[in-house]
């Protein structure tokens, strides 16, 4: 007599309500509870365009804050969004689904953002405790975008064009000398200890020497972003390549592989994680640098845009720069970040990012 074991079947029923769960929302099908930081960040949105609306500005020296009423507006449809998208159910169409995705991540900011901003209005444009021409309101970035936007506006252009050049001309020098440094062992014994003794000096440093041998302030800048970009790549690159482990070049050697074989497929390929850490170190570095640049000699850009404000006492405008820096320095490394992700997607699984 044989006692058969039941054999259990995994149906639709008994599926992990987890992964159901998961299943559901994921194709739109199911209606999602309130987003409680959504609702959180609407109120705060809210009140935060009530405060810009009702409460009257106070008048010091001038007749009123311009913007103020777009700022209100605009603030109260921000909460409008917010509101929805926490209550609504989740939507079947993809692009609705991508926001949400995007959104959630980022609730806490989505609160914290319209706090400080109505601490900084408060503090300007309702009390005056921080007086103009020194502080200037939130709405007085608008202000200046509107009234201002072509020569903001070129300023940036002529800095981002600076910048990539700078940038692209240290990147692939840094790299090829990483390279050469971390495979010749001549190049080792000579060039490396230069690099150590020689490296750390900052670029901004050497900013009069750069303009009384370049041909013009723009080359003089352009070296010196370069310069402010080679050495991190560089080392990096060099360390990279160094640490690459002997047993790959045997394995290599042992399959009949060429010294450029070793050198394109096996040393750079190992290397290229920390090549993206001297990329992302050499554009803080690089970007420090070119505002001093543009302050001193160039004729346009950010850097120069910001000693003009400063000059005419126009600190709304030099508030603006300032952010549209920010937003400049965030988007290239967001921009490198991806481009980190896609090249390296291949050794997400042995390399810890």
């Amino acid at each position: 007599m044989s006692t058969a074991r039941p054999r259990w079947r995994l149906g639709a029923t008994d599926a992990a309500p987890g992964l159901e769960r998961e299943r559901e929302q994921a194709q739109g099908t199911r209606k999602a509870g309130p987003w409680r930081t959504g609702l959180l960040a609407a109120a705060a949105w809210a009140g935060l365009g009530m405060l810009t609306l009702l409460w009257p500005n106070k008048e010091i020296g001038f007749s009123e804050w311009a913007f103020t009423q777009e700022f209100g507006i605009a603030a109260l449809a921000v909460s409008l969004l917010l509101l929805a998208s926490a209550v609504l159910p989740v939507r079947p169409v993809r692009a609705a689904r991508r926001i949400d995705r995007w959104l959630r991540p980022a609730g806490a900011w989505l609160v914290a953002a319209p706090l400080l901003l109505a601490l900084w209005e408060t503090l300007t444009a309702k009390l005056g405790a921080l007086p103009p021409p020194f502080f200037a309101p939130p709405q007085s970035l608008i202000d200046v975008v509107h009234e201002d936007w072509q020569r903001l506006g070129l300023s940036t252009l002529y800095s981002l064009r600076l910048l990539l050049n700078g940038i692209v001309f240290g990147a692939v020098i840094g790299f090829l000398t990483g390279v050469w440094i971390g495979w010749s062992r001549i190049a080792g014994y000579w060039v490396h200890p230069l690099l150590r003794f020689l490296g750390p000096v900052p670029a901004s440093a050497l900013l009069p020497l750069a303009f009384f041998f370049a041909p013009s302030s723009y080359s003089a800048a352009v070296f010196l972003v370069a310069l402010a970009t080679f050495f991190p790549v560089a080392v990096l690159t060099w360390s990279g390549v160094a640490s690459v482990s002997k047993s790959y070049y045997d394995v290599a050697r042992t399959l009949g592989a060429s010294p450029w074989f070793l050198v394109l497929r096996v040393a750079i390929p190992a290397a290229l994680p920390q090549v993206f850490v001297g990329l992302f170190m050499g554009l803080g570095a690089s970007f420090s640098v070119l505002i001093t640049a543009e302050m001193m000699g160039v004729k346009a850009g950010l850097g120069w845009y910001l000693q003009w404000a400063q000059g005419w006492a126009a600190y709304a405008n030099m508030y603006t720069a300032l952010l549209v820096m920010a937003v400049l320095c965030s988007g290239l490394i967001t921009l490198l970040f991806t481009v980190r992700d896609r090249t390296l997607s291949w050794q997400k699984g042995t390399v810890k990012w």
